[in-house]
């Protein structure tokens, strides 16, 4: 059985696609695609599908995760296409690995969010910035099933910062506007209870009281294993990729080391 890792997008109006939306319509592209899937045992067997890590309805990604396991062994590049061309746009299949080492979901421990506050001036949102990651605690609330949570959501934030540059990543079809408009880098652990960007938000309004005139339009650009000396997140693909390199570069050195002497 192969195990393939794919990385997909969630861009412009299908970031409002919930996870459950993108499980059916994902479903749907593997059998478009014919994609030969392995299925679990018992009276319902279901494609073998892990997701990682989904990001809240309602925001843009660049990096979300899942692995599919196939019954017959098939290129990786080749099946990102078929699947890419069986989804709608918006939600692409960027890249694709076959898996090679263990533990995926071990590895999305951070995430790099973009915030867009259309109506905020970027030098009220820098003062912001600088009261959270000064405070020593930020308590939030979040309504959950069983009633209103408080936490801490500083601990969490390994990095919060208004850059200076009006250029982002975000595309002109998340939140088209010409008032002003202030950008927010983000990283996160992902920690328990999870703290999300709109906590990072309630955290700013509650040190700080910036509360933007419509919601924000917020994008994951990145999710991985978090490198705590520099900040940064790495690729959680990565190691997939280093092992298959590895192996390739051992099949062909076997294939050009000179025969043993005396063999026929």
């Amino acid at each position: 059985m192969q195990r393939i890792r794919l990385r997909y997008t969630k861009r412009g109006r299908l970031r409002f696609t919930s996870h459950r939306d993108f499980q059916r319509a994902f479903e749907r592209a593997l059998r478009r695609a014919e994609v030969p899937m392995a299925y679990s045992a018992g009276f319902t067997p279901h494609p073998k599908v892990s997701y990682a890590n989904a990001a809240p309805t309602g925001t843009g990604s660049e990096a979300e995760y899942l692995e599919i396991a196939l019954a017959e062994a098939r290129d990786p590049e080749t099946l990102r296409a078929l699947l890419d061309e069986s989804l709608p746009p918006g939600l692409d299949i960027v890249d694709a690995v076959e898996a090679r080492t263990s533990g995926l979901a071990d590895r999305l421990t951070a995430s790099v969010w973009e915030l867009r506050l259309a109506g905020v001036e970027p030098l009220d949102a820098a003062r912001a910035v600088e009261a959270f990651t000064k405070a020593d605690t930020v308590e939030v609330q979040r309504m959950t099933k069983n009633g209103v949570r408080t936490f801490d959501a500083r601990p969490a934030v390994v990095r919060l910062e208004c850059p200076p540059s009006p250029e982002t990543h975000g595309s002109p079809a998340d939140r088209p506007t010409d008032q002003p408009c202030a950008i927010l880098r983000l990283v996160v652990r992902h920690v328990t209870p999870a703290v999300r960007p709109d906590d990072v938000l309630s955290g700013l309004r509650a040190v700080a009281d910036l509360a933007p005139p419509v919601p924000a339009a917020v994008t994951r650009l990145a999710q991985g294993l978090l490198d705590e000396e520099t900040g940064t997140v790495t690729d959680p693909l990565a190691p997939d990729r280093d092992a298959a390199e590895a192996l390739t570069a051992t099949a062909a050195a076997a294939a050009t080391a000179p025969a043993p002497e005396g063999s026929a």
